[in-house]
């Protein structure tokens, strides 16, 4: 396993103080380009061997989001190299040892001079290594598309999207979609699905299909081919809205009510009976 060790930072954040989803997956990159670099499989060497590992497809789990200022240790490591493909686990714990996020990657090796995928060498099996899976629930690679998708309003590339490799950066998928989620959407899993790469220039055109258990999100080209799927799964507690202005959650359900609030601040709402009083 490659670790990398880090402190939340500002930058990182969001209006709760907390790393945000694309900061959560920027860490996983920077961790999986740091090992390559290590082991001399970064991007000089497959840029002379005209090679690269294209991501096909994330699913991440975030248990708890960490706070500013927060210490935390990513780490990665292959799973398996199978054909064509191969697996990459991540994982994000605190110095304790407490797992914030983990997940499970698909990558493609292609040879760019053939325009193709092929099956990677036995350098690069070697190089890397490979180490027992997580254990968690995987889902498939490919995402279910949903039929009730709408159009949302366009916007094209920016500068700021694209790479080293000259597309569009598979972090900033993620958070195109989520331009167009709800606000009080909590993300508690994401899965990606790549289709074909975007580039400056390009302009995406959004469809979202909200459904009762998850959210989907299909980035794509004019005709409305998608560049890539993304699903979010929402935290398993339940909005509840009082009035216009506030937004509390129900933490836990008791016998006699429910707490509303977070794990860290609650308030107990009792139940109601047939006279109206708790």
């Amino acid at each position: 396993m490659y670790k990398l060790k880090g402190q939340i930072r500002f930058s990182e954040c969001d209006t709760s103080k907390r790393i945000t989803l694309p900061g959560i997956i920027n860490y996983f990159q920077d961790c999986s380009s740091a090992q390559s670099e290590q082991i001399g499989h970064g991007i000089d060497y497959l840029k002379e061997k005209k090679k690269a590992w294209i991501l096909s497809a994330w699913q991440i789990i975030v248990e708890r989001y960490p706070e500013l200022g927060e210490a935390i240790e990513a780490g990665t490591w292959a799973t398996d190299f199978k054909g064509l493909y191969a697996t990459r686990n991540f994982s994000m714990k605190t110095k304790s040892g407490e797992m914030l996020a983990y997940a499970n990657s698909i990558w493609v090796f292609m040879d760019l001079a053939a325009g193709r995928p092929t099956k990677p060498g036995k350098e690069e099996v070697e190089a890397y290594g490979m180490e027992p899976a997580l254990e968690m629930e995987y889902a498939p690679r490919k995402i279910k598309l949903s039929e009730k998708a709408i159009l949302v309003d366009t916007f094209p590339v920016r500068k700021y999207h694209i790479d080293t490799n000259n597309h569009v950066n598979n972090c900033q998928y993620v958070q195109m979609a989520m331009e167009v989620l709800r606000e009080d959407m909590r993300i508690r899993q994401v899965r990606v699905e790549y289709k074909k790469s975007a580039v400056y220039g390009d302009v995406i055109l959004p469809k979202i299909a909200e459904e009762t258990s998850r959210t989907v999100v299909e980035l794509c080209d004019m005709e409305e081919r998608p560049y890539a799927v993304v699903e979010f799964v929402g935290d398993e507690k339940i909005n509840v809205r009082l009035g216009k202005k506030q937004v509390l959650t129900i933490v836990k359900k008791v016998e006699f009510g429910v707490y509303l609030g977070s794990d860290e601040d609650r308030v107990l709402l009792p139940k109601m009976t047939g006279s109206g009083r708790g």
